[in-house]
């Protein structure tokens, strides 16, 4: 400690919230309107000893605030709230237990689990209506005052356009823990993410955004723990403003910034998976940590009536009270943090059917929605919402406001059932390649507002899926009882990896397919890390606690003969979709003509016939033309055609009238590259595959 502490605070200023650093020394404010007194506990630079307990002198409109002549950023401190413990009237104060600041920006290391964060006495005949008087501050990690300074240059988000958007889905840690390449104190965080060589493969893919699973500081579940795995996904937030300290080597925050920078100057996005549905701390029955001691009766949403239980619509025991003014206005300014800050391109909001919801249910004019859309930083970013939580009404895909897009879990599992070959699916399988228009063709919103994905962090991997009929989690402790039980997979002959040629071909054939659908279906793709080159998981499809080889992603496997091949592929279907207008999703299509004989979409079956109502309807057909023209805005109409087989069988295919000069660009069936003129009237596609074919007509031929 470099400068003497006063015996008391001066009254300082309710705003900013958290710790300010002024330059003359830190204001602190944090919200509580039902604690009767509120400490600032100062720590030494080990965070060992509390070396001073000091009460915030004032409190306005609910904010309590001091300010600390002399101090500068790395002091590490928590405060202690005072109020009634009473749970049925939804109190929870218990001032021996140390709390971490809302608002904290920088944790001093983990939270290593003690009987002391319990509020109550463990073991008590009365759960949690009973008191605990341990001090809690050595098990908890402390805040840290930080300096906001970094050079940006001259940095600016790619404004990657909607339309034009290709996401890659992976993990901080994950993706670079097993990076031989790279010293072993850089693998697994920040720093890893801003190498040139992972920024290299991306390039190389064509993708455009770069999403993040949950990078805020998050808590090892002591559940968890007593199992011997951990937290891996990330999805129990512990802060909403701190970075995990796992994720950071010895440039701190600024190690995000500088990945963030680089991976800007190549013109990729970032895009945050953010988590404001829940906090760690789980049920009545869970420790005190933060939130609980603070003002339980604020922040979470409580059973009216008996208050001393959560509502708990995000099965992790809790749902955080975002219809309580200063709740929300945490969740704004811990959006407008990352997006100022950090420079964040956008936001995914997991579970964001909870995040919509009012007293009435889910609502698209929640306050929620109507503060980040009338914001004038947040409005202009990618905001993504998974739409669903486990609460009454809890599925609302399609249902989210204009300016957000969301995860399809229908084009996931409907592309899944049409390529595993199962009755009944060509409908929906057409619905799927059109944006899925049945579900977010309302209130001018786009195509892009379906977050079209085969796979995702959440279940199979893309080779699981063409490997596995049944999950295998056994390895989460749980009984093979979680996770999803239908994943509409299929394992081809043999459950798990093999080396029966045929069977390696017939699945490497389906992956090629699925690929190529996510790409060349309206929309924005979405593909999982590791995908590219055939990550697995073992058949497991709830890998959330699998810290270890199961999860990670493998580079050897990337520079296989196997993986460079699939990973070239990958990159030929997105340099394709870059390519073609019409193959991204600037507009719902509804057979619009164009040109005399040109529509912006027809459907026709392998005849080259068009199908009719009775014909949408066969169960057993598995073929299907689709054919779509858009002007590319260089005189030109770009047309591209693809002929689907969801058979198993080779089908011949005719092509539609009038005739046209096709040029082949892709055969999902083969492991090469294609671009050929084809003469023919007719042609054969293999089972389980597509082909696609594309020309430009110039304005002065139509």
């Amino acid at each position: 400690m470099f400068f003497e502490i006063p015996d008391r605070l001066l009254p300082g200023r309710p705003y900013p919230l958290g710790a300010t650093y002024d330059g003359q020394g830190v204001n602190f404010a944090v919200f509580s309107a039902n604690a009767e007194k509120m400490a600032l506990c100062i720590f030494d630079a080990a965070g060992r000893k509390e070396v001073a307990r000091l009460p915030l002198p004032d409190c306005t409109d609910e904010v309590w605030h001091g300010y600390l002549p002399e101090a500068s950023p790395g002091l590490l401190y928590g405060f202690r709230a005072y109020g009634p413990y009473d749970p049925h009237r939804g109190h929870r104060f218990n001032h021996h237990k140390l709390l971490l600041d809302p608002y904290a920006k920088l944790l001093s290391g983990p939270l290593r689990w003690a009987d002391a964060l319990f509020g109550y006495r463990l073991g008590s005949s009365r759960a949690d209506l009973s008191f605990d008087r341990r001090d809690s501050a050595p098990a908890l990690p402390k805040a840290v005052v930080v300096e906001e300074t970094f050079n940006w240059g001259d940095d600016r988000r790619p404004l990657v356009p909607w339309a034009k958007t290709v996401i890659y889905e992976t993990h901080v840690r994950g993706i670079s823990i097993l990076r031989d390449d790279l010293r072993t104190d850089l693998r697994g965080t920040f720093a890893a993410l801003a190498n040139p060589r992972f920024i290299e493969h991306l390039l190389k893919l064509g993708v455009t955004t770069v999403e993040l699973m949950p990078v805020n500081a998050f808590m090892q579940d002591h559940f968890l723990i007593e199992r011997g795995l951990r937290n891996y996904w990330g999805y129990s937030p512990l802060s909403f403003f701190a970075p995990e300290p796992g994720y950071l080597s010895k440039g701190g925050l600024n190690d995000m910034r500088v990945a963030i920078r680089r991976l800007h100057a190549a013109g990729l996005e970032v895009i945050l998976d953010v988590v404001y549905n829940h906090t760690s701390s789980g049920n009545e029955l869970g420790p005190t940590i933060c939130f609980r001691g603070l003002d339980n009766a604020s922040y979470f949403r409580l059973v009216p009536g008996n208050e001393r239980y959560y509502i708990n619509e995000t099965g992790c025991g809790n749902t955080l009270n975002v219809s309580h003014p200063r709740v929300l206005q945490m969740v704004m300014d811990s959006l407008r943090y990352w997006a100022e800050s950090f420079h964040i391109d956008g936001f995914r909001f997991d579970l964001g059917a909870t995040l919509g919801r009012e007293g009435t249910g889910f609502d698209q004019g929640s306050g929620f929605f109507d503060a980040i859309m009338q914001d004038p930083v947040l409005s202009r970013l990618k905001l993504i919402s998974e739409p669903w939580d486990i609460g009454p009404g809890g599925y609302q895909l399609g249902n989210h406001p204009p300016g957000f897009a969301e995860w399809n879990d229908k084009f996931r599992d409907g592309v899944r059932r049409f390529w595993r070959g199962d009755s009944g699916q060509r409908a929906d399988f057409a619905a799927r390649l059109s944006g899925s228009a049945d579900l977010f063709n309302k209130r001018r919103r786009k195509p892009w507002a379906s977050i079209n994905y085969v796979a995702s962090h959440d279940g199979f991997t893309l080779r699981d899926v063409v490997s596995y009929t049944e999950r295998h989690n056994e390895a989460n402790g749980e009984n093979g009882n979680d996770g999803h039980s239908e994943n509409f997979s299929a394992n081809w002959g043999v459950e798990g990896e093999t080396d029966d040629p045929a069977i390696v071909d017939l699945r490497n054939r389906v992956r090629r397919a699925m690929l190529a659908t996510m790409m060349f279906a309206q929309g924005t793709p979405m593909l999982l890390a590791g995908d590219e080159f055939g990550r697995t998981q073992r058949g497991n499809n709830n890998a959330y606690c699998q810290d270890n080889e199961i999860s990670w992603v493998d580079w050897a496997m990337a520079q296989s003969p196997d993986g460079q091949s699939l990973s070239a592929y990958v990159g030929r279907l997105i340099s394709l979709r870059h390519s073609f207008e019409s193959l991204q999703a600037q507009r719902f299509l509804h057979g619009e003509e164009l040109e005399p004989g040109i529509r912006d979409v027809a459907w026709f079956d392998e005849r080259g016939e068009e199908l009719s109502s009775e014909a949408w309807q066969n169960p057993e057909a598995r073929a299907l033309t689709v054919q779509r023209a858009s002007f590319n805005g260089g005189g030109l109409i770009d047309m591209v055609l693809m002929l689907i087989n969801g058979g198993h069988e080779p089908l011949l295919f005719s092509f539609p009238e009038p005739s046209r000069t096709w040029h082949l660009l892709l055969d999902s069936a083969l492991d090469e590259t294609q671009n050929r003129e084809i003469t023919e009237n007719t042609i054969e596609v293999q089972g389980h595959s597509v082909m696609v074919f594309g020309t430009r007509i110039p304005k002065a031929l139509r």
